[in-house]
C-alpha cells in the first residue's frame, strides 16, 4: 500500500512541505491531520470527542470513554482501508470519503462493532464455551497465538487445512499421527529405523505440529470463530458459515462484511492495527472467565 497521504501544512519526516492536498469539505483541518498523519497537534480529537457517552463495554476500555479508544486507533492506524480500486460496496457504510485513492474507515463504527463483538464473546466464554482465533497471514501470526493463549482458546496462525471444521475426523486422525511421531523415541521400531527415516519423520512431525499446533486439544467444533482479514481466510469462513458458527471478523475495505455475523471494519494489514483490535476482545473474555 502506499503511504498514505498528508493533510494541509504537515510537514514530511525529510523536512519538506508537501504540496496542499483537497481537503474534506466538512472536516476541520486539524481532524484531518488526526487521521492523516497520527498526530493531533490541536487536542481536536480529544476536545470533540470528550464527554461522548459511549464506551467500549466488558474490556480494559470499560472506564474509558470512546475519544482514547479512538486516539488509540488512529496511532495504531486503525483507519487505512486499501486503494479505492479494491473495495468492496457492502463496506460502504463503514467507510468516510477516500483521500488520495485511499479508503479511511469510520473508527465510531468500528468501535460500535467491537462494542457488540466483545459482548457476544464475553457472553460465550462466561458460559464456558469455546472460541476459534484465525489468522494466517504474517502479520497477524504472532498476535493470533498469544491472544489465544491468553483466553485458553483454540487457534490457528500457520494455514487453513481445507476442512479443519467440515471434516473433523480427518484432522483427528491427523493429531494422532502427531502425537505418534512425537513419542517415535518410545516405540519399539524406533532402533531399526535409519538415519534417513528419522530424518523424514522428524520433518512430517515439524509440518503437522506447524499447522495443527492450534487445535490439537479441539475435539468438537468451536461455539464461535474470530477471524483477521475474512477476504484471505475464505476457506474458514465458508466452513464456518456451513457449520452456522458464528464469525467475528476484523473486515478491510475489501472485504465482504455481509458474510459475517459480527464484522469489525479496521486496516487488517498493520502488526499494531491487529493487536489493538484483539486486545478489545481478549480483555472482554479475560474479564468473562474471571466473573
Amino acid at each position: 500500500m502506499t503511504s498514505p497521504p498528508r493533510a494541509e501544512g504537515v510537514s514530511d519526516p525529510s523536512g519538506f512541505t508537501l504540496p496542499s492536498l483537497p481537503a474534506f469539505p466538512n472536516f476541520p483541518a486539524p481532524l484531518q491531520a488526526v487521521l492523516f498523519t497520527n498526530e493531533d497537534p490541536e487536542g481536536f480529537l480529544a476536545a470533540n470527542l470528550q464527554n461522548r457517552p459511549t464506551c467500549i463495554q466488558g474490556g480494559k476500555h470499560a472506564s474509558k470513554m470512546i475519544n482514547e479508544l479512538i486516539s488509540e486507533m488512529v496511532d495504531a492506524g486503525v483507519h487505512y482501508g486499501h486503494q479505492t480500486k479494491k473495495w468492496n460496496p457492502r463496506m460502504k457504510p463503514f467507510l468516510m470519503k477516500d483521500r488520495g485513492g485511499i479508503y479511511i474507515i469510520d473508527l465510531e463504527k468500528t468501535v460500535q462493532q467491537l462494542d457488540k463483538a466483545s459482548d457476544f464473546l464475553a457472553d460465550l466464554v462466561g458460559k464456558g464455551k469455546k472460541v476459534l482465533f484465525v489468522g494466517c497471514k504474517r502479520q497477524a501470526q504472532d498476535a493470533i497465538r498469544e491472544a489465544a493463549e491468553a483466553t485458553g482458546q483454540h487457534y490457528v496462525n500457520h494455514r487453513w487445512l481445507g476442512g479443519m471444521l467440515t471434516n473433523s475426523l480427518t484432522v483427528r486422525k491427523s493429531v494422532e499421527r502427531l502425537k505418534y511421531l512425537e513419542t517415535i523415541e518410545k516405540q519399539p521400531e524406533f532402533k531399526s529405523m535409519s538415519k534417513k527415516e528419522l530424518a523424514a519423520l522428524g520433518r512430517e512431525r515439524e509440518k503437522l505440529l506447524r499447522n495443527l499446533r492450534g487445535v490439537r486439544d479441539m475435539d468438537k467444533k468451536p461455539d464461535a470463530v474470530v477471524i483477521v482479514d475474512s477476504a484471505r481466510e475464505t476457506i474458514a469462513v465458508a466452513e464456518a458459515r456451513r457449520l452456522n458458527i458464528p464469525i467475528i471478523a476484523i473486515v478491510d475495505t475489501n472485504a465482504d462484511p455481509a458474510l459475517v455475523q459480527f464484522p469489525i471494519p479496521g486496516n487488517d494489514d498493520a502488526i499494531r492495527s491487529i493487536r489493538i483490535i484483539l486486545q478489545n476482545l481478549v480483555d472482554a473474555m479475560v474479564a468473562a472467565r474471571k466473573n
